[in-house]
């Protein structure tokens, strides 16, 4: 996978490198080259010096120079280098100064490297006129000094780019950070969406994220038009084939009426019945879950609602099912304020206490609370069914997920609890009953304000 990041790290900090490192070689002879030329011109000015002490030829014989002791010991003088000097004339006479110092080149005016003693020494040469002699003078030091100049300008400038060098990439590194934070926002925000919010993503981006936003858009749009298709189409058939069905039931009962004294067909028409009933309540739960669709859910449909009221509401129904499995069921019930909507919250009171009445075994218990807990109301169904493995716990809310085939039903009850959940900002959860067997579901509701 490519990191935009990484790309423009690269094509920004190597360049980057590059061009410090040919900056530092240029401070670096801007500050070596004068320096070096003050060195040489030092050694021209210590030849003119000694070119003003030359006396010209006369009557008393050949050009000669005038260079005292204090003099020649002040010329000397350097507690780093060593100073070598020569006067000579052009036939090689040496007037004063060193004999190792023997190359002075062939120029009027030269500074040039040589060797004198195994050590390396930087060589100025002048000729000068004394009269109509040529005299040809040099002076010579070794390279001490400059190599101690040459070590501070570099200790000098390799912190020095260091910190520049560590200073650009960090402010690099931050403007990259800074300028890829609009895709990071876009990315929490895409992450934090549930899985039905197909709202159009913000289009308060850079307008180099525009078209990718755009894009998204667009896409979200199509999605958003396919799912409302299919959630119209389902509401449609599910609405649909409720008339025929109640037709066939009565249908089924009347005919298992008229023919009470044939068993077999009496049987035949049970079953038929059964299968009808199981076909009703498919196409009931459909309906719900077309209508809990939390992507469809009008918030202004919410009205403060008592849990204990609802619950109230269907008491008979759910006792006449838990009897027929002579299921101990109680209720316990607070008031529970609540803003919701009541037909959803129903179909979600429905399906919890149905679900625990249809998988407890005969004998077995079913408990329906609800209560105020920190200003939030609480609906708890308990029952002590053969409850749900912890890792089977989230797969169960999808829909048609069915962990028993044994148990006549269609996988859509707990899926239609957590769509009427979420439309209405409520957590379910799953856990073991209270003694460690059977089932508790919990649905928190958010505070009422």
């Amino acid at each position: 996978m490519i990191s935009i990041r990484l790309r423009l790290l690269k094509w920004l900090i190597v360049p980057l490198l590059l061009i410090n490192l040919a900056g530092a070689t240029l401070t670096y002879l801007l500050a070596w080259m004068p320096a070096q030329l003050a060195f040489d011109q030092g050694l021209l000015d210590a030849t003119g010096a000694l070119a003003a002490r030359l006396t010209p030829p006369g009557a008393a014989g050949p050009a000669a120079i005038d260079l005292p002791a204090q003099a020649e010991q002040v010329l000397r003088a350097d507690a780093v280098d060593a100073v070598y000097f020569v006067v000579q004339t052009a036939d090689g006479r040496r007037l004063a100064g060193d004999a190792d110092l023997t190359r002075l080149g062939a120029g009027p005016s030269q500074v040039f490297d040589d060797v004198i003693g195994g050590e390396a020494v930087r060589v100025a040469s002048r000729l000068v006129m004394s009269g109509q002699d040529q005299v040809r003078i040099g002076v010579a030091k070794t390279l001490r000094k400059r190599q101690q100049i040459r070590s501070a300008i570099v200790r000098a400038l390799i912190p020095l780019e260091t910190l520049f060098t560590l200073a650009l990439v960090g402010l690099i590194w931050f403007s990259v950070t800074s300028g890829l934070q609009p895709l990071a926002r876009m990315r929490s925000d895409l992450r934090a969406r549930g899985e039905t919010d197909l709202a159009p993503v913000s289009s308060a981006v850079p307008l180099e994220l525009a078209p990718v936003v755009g894009a998204l858009n667009d896409l979200l749009d199509k999605v958003r038009s396919g799912a409302r298709a299919q959630h119209d189409f389902l509401a449609d058939v599910a609405h649909q084939l409720r008339t025929p069905l109640a037709g066939v039931k009565l249908q089924l009962e009347w005919l298992a009426a008229r023919h009470m004294a044939d068993p077999e067909t009496v049987h035949s028409v049970r079953l038929m019945l059964l299968s009808n009933e199981r076909m009703i309540r498919q196409v009931n739960q459909l309906l719900a879950l077309a209508r809990a669709e939390p992507s469809r859910f009008e918030k202004d449909r919410l009205e403060p609602l008592d849990l204990a009221s609802l619950v109230g509401e269907t008491v008979q129904y759910f006792v006449d099912e838990a009897g027929k499995k002579a299921i101990d069921i109680g209720f316990e019930l607070e008031p529970a304020m609540v803003s919701g909507d009541a037909f959803l919250l129903r179909d979600l009171i429905d399906n919890l206490v149905d679900n625990a009445v249809r998988y407890t075994p005969p004998q077995g218990t079913v408990t329906v609370r609800c209560r105020t807990e920190e200003g939030a109301g609480v609906l708890e169904v308990e029952d002590s069914g053969p409850g749900i493995l912890p890792a089977q716990r989230a797969s169960v809310f999808q829909r048609f997920v069915r962990l028993d085939d044994k148990i006549p039903g269609s996988g859509l009850g707990l899926a239609i609890v957590r769509d009427i959940a979420l439309a209405h900002g409520a957590a379910i959860t799953l856990d073991s009953g209270r003694d460690g067997a059977g089932l508790l579901a919990v649905v928190r509701f958010p505070r009422s304000n």
